[in-house]
């Protein structure tokens, strides 16, 4: 099956069966999330990969109660940066430069304009900024899991500052933005499961401007 047959078949599973995914699948989508393009190439974020039941059983109260959270095999908490910082984003200018084995006068004068901007910038901005960034790397993982013929669900109905003290993403300088359940579905308990798919038709949601 390729790839838009895969995104047919995926939809945002409301029930889930418990059965674990095996690693070497959620190393595959792990792996896409890392391949995933960021503004400037920063990858101003993390992601925690919950399996521990405990931790799982305190996150759902403040997840609206949604049963994915516990019944969910990995439960993805994509946290972005809280800021910019100078030492965050000289990490990976000096990160690119050791991989690639020399320095580019243009990329550095790229390195220096961004440390004259970030930093300077309200910390509430920055991490918005951030936020978008991680969304680029969901979305990569939401496409990787239905390659592997994973369940997954984006959620967003969650208590971000809850999430972050129970998960001590402040002290890490994070805060959490989006989480996605990774399992199998529970069809006999998921309402969604056997409903056709809607989406816009192509007219109305692409313009070609000629």
């Amino acid at each position: 099956m390729n790839l838009l047959e895969n995104l047919k078949w995926r939809y945002a599973a409301k029930a889930m069966n418990g059965e674990k995914v095996s690693q070497d699948k959620i190393d595959r989508i792990l792996e896409a999330v890392r391949l995933a393009p960021t503004s400037s190439g920063l990858q101003p974020f993390e992601v925690l990969v919950v399996t521990n039941q405990e931790t799982k059983e305190k996150i759902k109260p403040v997840a609206w109660d949604q049963s994915t959270v516990t019944d969910c095999s990995h439960l993805l908490v994509f946290a972005a940066w809280d800021t910019y910082t100078k030492d965050r984003i000289n990490y990976m200018f000096d990160l690119t430069n050791e991989i690639r084995g020399f320095k580019n006068e243009g990329w550095e004068n790229y390195r220096q304009q961004l440390l004259n901007s970030y930093p300077q910038k309200d910390d509430e901005e920055n991490f918005n900024h951030a936020a978008k960034q991680a969304y680029i790397g969901l979305a990569h993982a939401l496409m990787a899991a239905a390659e592997e013929k994973v369940d997954s669900v984006p959620m967003e109905g969650f208590d971000a500052d809850a999430v972050d003290k129970i998960l001590g993403l402040r002290e890490k300088g994070l805060r959490s933005c989006v989480l996605m359940p990774i399992g199998y579905r529970h069809a006999s308990e998921d309402w969604l499961s056997d409903l056709v798919k809607v989406r816009k038709p192509m007219e109305d949601l692409v313009t070609v401007i000629d």
